[in-house]
């Protein structure tokens, strides 16, 4: 075992000359993913987390240079789920034992805060020992209040990148990156399990870049921590860029759980994406939740954040089934309690 990764082990932490080494040097694999495997065992067993991800719509007023949905593509077939809809995916759900709820879109204008209030209230009151989460990007502080008093209690949004200049290079100059950021400190204030992440090996990405990103968490402190590997979608101005590389993004994530233990840190589907055992790989190096999807089958392909995403064809009974087997033989076991984060978390402000 490097020297490195023993101080990760015992430290979790590491100076930024020595982060910059540990990225840019060639890793021992089975000893980083061996050392990650024993740290997330101490907090968190060998459990599992499922989290139920309703995908319920692709109508985003954005212009990601990245993303599959962006409001610039005209080839994008679009759609939105109503909130009987949405119930009936909740109720499938719940039937297979999951006990959070994600309800995940692009920043789509139609869906008001009285209707994310109307769709968490609904859900609260039909399945009130659930947790329910949302990732619908960036809102006003007044907003994320909202929605918090109707009963959301976890929010999701990735940073993507926490470099100034780099978060220039991926997104429009509508957007920027202190909002993001003021975004998730707005979150943790009001009291969510707060989580973000970012893309791994998105174009133009340096070890530099990679180095503000664990920084940036490391002054957040998320609930959860999300990362995947970049994926190229054709219909963006990245469709000549190479996706990112799975060996390297799985190194990060063992490197996420040595910097922070406590942290849930998704297995996600990009993953899977990349490799036929993918989920599985970063379970083995970290990872300890997963996001199974509950949404209708027929618009699974369209929400195309990426190409090539697994799982857009099969019932959610059938996914379920799966991912038991999947996980099992890995060496883990499906946990289907809420699985809040060992991260502490505030209380919403009086």
């Amino acid at each position: 075992m490097s020297e490195l990764i023993e101080k990760l082990k015992t430290a979790h932490q590491l100076t930024d000359d020595e982060l910059l080494r540990f990225l840019s040097e060639e890793q021992p694999e089975e000893a980083l993913f061996a050392a990650a495997d024993e740290v997330r065992r101490m907090h968190y067993g060998d459990k599992v987390y499922l989290r139920g991800l309703i995908e319920f719509t692709n109508y985003c007023k954005n212009n990601c240079y990245y993303c599959g949905i962006r409001a610039g593509n005209p080839h994008a077939e679009r759609y939105r789920l109503t909130e009987e809809q949405i119930l009936a995916c909740c109720k499938e759900g719940y039937a297979l034992g999951y006990r959070t709820f994600v309800l995940q879109g692009g920043e789509d204008p139609y869906y008001t805060d009285d209707r994310i209030c109307g769709i968490v209230s609904a859900i609260a009151a039909a399945f009130p020992d659930c947790r329910i989460t949302l990732s619908i990007g960036e809102k006003s502080r007044e907003s994320y209040q909202k929605y918090y008093d109707a009963g959301a209690r976890r929010y999701l949004l990735r940073h993507e990148t926490a470099d100034p200049a780099h978060y220039r290079k991926l997104h429009p100059e509508s957007m920027s990156l202190e909002n993001r950021k003021r975004c998730l400190f707005d979150l943790k204030a009001i009291g969510y399990q707060v989580g973000s992440g970012f893309m791994i090996g998105s174009p133009y990405q340096t070890h530099t870049c990679l180095l503000s990103d664990i920084r940036f968490l490391q002054a957040l402190r998320p609930a959860m921590i999300g990362v995947g590997p970049y994926i190229t979608h054709t219909e963006t101005p990245f469709a000549e860029m190479p996706s990112g590389d799975l060996h390297f993004s799985l190194k990060i994530i063992s490197l996420l759980r040595l910097l922070f233990p406590d942290a849930l840190i998704p297995a996600t589907t990009a993953f899977g994406s990349m490799h036929p055992q993918g989920r599985e790989l970063a379970l083995k190096a970290g990872g300890n939740v997963m996001m199974p999807n509950l949404s209708p089958v027929r618009v699974r392909k369209l929400y195309d954040l990426y190409e090539n995403k697994i799982c857009t064809g099969e019932e959610a009974a059938q996914c379920r089934n799966c991912l038991e087997q999947r996980i099992r033989a890995a060496g883990y076991r499906i946990v289907t309690d809420v699985g809040d984060s060992l991260v502490p978390f505030g209380q919403a402000e009086s």
